[in-house]
């Protein structure tokens, strides 16, 4: 039995019931369990080192001060089985790192303008309680209901404390470390240049420039800073790489898309004291247009206006 099976089938604390695995990162392992008390399903989360162990306590009190709509739910901690377990929110659907890979290239600049007003609001909600991540990127935001979007919803915020250790020693280490570390692997292209100088002091603003290098990364398809070591250079340089809308978007997107860029070329800046608060970048979602309907998909098979 594999290790990320081996849980299958046992009851945790006499109270859930751990039905599938779901998914692993560089700290952790996820699985769905049916919560066998109060009849749900939760997200059910395992430290996979002795980095993650040490924190998942901690994690679990710092995690279950942010409560907001676009942060998934901490829902409890316990420790059974000489493990420690980390009960969240089960959100039904798939990760945007998950949606860019295997559903879109890229997504129009409409939807972005939706996303990112919520994960505003969800960094917003976490940094009036002082709790910063330090770790968003695609695989940590949770699209409810998949391609279609409905929701957004932020996961890992109690996690991502955790990662100080993992990102610390990859960094020093260089290649080798960084190769072993998938943590770090995922985190390089979204991480401010204060991330990577002392990521223990980081704060609140480090949040404000990984929500604009990932929010290019959903409107162009393409990391702003490349990965591995190789981006260090470039996040250094705090440059936003220059990119145009593809000219078969332009004639409906193109409003959006200058909206969506002017946002991540006020969050992408060098000196975090010069970046917007989470609290502005809402105020400047909130003069995007957008639809809020959920959206549909089929085939067309007629075109009467070719542009």
């Amino acid at each position: 039995m594999s290790e990320s099976t081996k849980l299958i089938g046992q009851m945790i604390a006499e109270r859930y019931e751990v039905k599938s695995f779901i998914n692993e990162g560089g700290m952790q392992e996820v699985y769905l369990a049916e919560d066998q008390l109060l009849r749900r399903f939760v997200a059910l989360k395992v430290p996979k080192n002795k980095h993650a162990l040490k924190r998942f306590r901690r994690s679990a009190v710092v995690s279950a001060r942010v409560n907001h709509s676009n942060v998934a739910k901490t829902l409890g901690y316990i420790e059974a089985h000489d493990r420690s377990f980390f009960i969240e929110e089960h959100i039904e659907g798939k990760d945007l790192g998950f949606l860019l890979k295997h559903n879109f290239r890229s997504f129009d600049p409409l939807w972005v303008c939706k996303i990112v007003h919520r994960l505003a609001k969800g960094i917003a909600a976490s940094h009036h309680v002082g709790v910063v991540h330090r770790d968003l990127k695609p695989s940590n935001i949770m699209s409810v209901d998949g391609p279609f979007v409905s929701e957004i919803k932020i996961t890992d915020f109690g996690i991502a404390k955790m990662v100080e250790d993992e990102l610390g020693e990859a960094i020093e280490g260089g290649d080798e470390s960084l190769t072993a570390s998938q943590t770090a692997i995922g985190a390089l292209p979204y991480m401010a240049p204060e991330l990577i100088h002392d990521i223990k002091n980081a704060d609140k603003p480090a949040d404000i420039w990984s929500l604009g290098a990932l929010t290019y990364e959903l409107v162009t398809g393409a990391k702003p800073f490349g990965t591995g070591l190789k981006a260090v250079p470039a996040i250094l340089a705090a440059k936003v790489p220059s990119y145009s809308q593809p000219q078969s978007r332009k004639t409906q997107f193109s409003s959006a898309f200058k909206d969506i860029m002017n946002i991540v070329h006020s969050c992408i800046v060098a000196s975090p004291s010069a970046r917007p608060s989470a609290d502005e970048v809402v105020s400047m979602c909130e003069s995007l247009c957008y639809p809020i309907e959920t959206r549909e998909f089929g085939r067309i098979s007629k075109f009467d206006n070719p542009s």
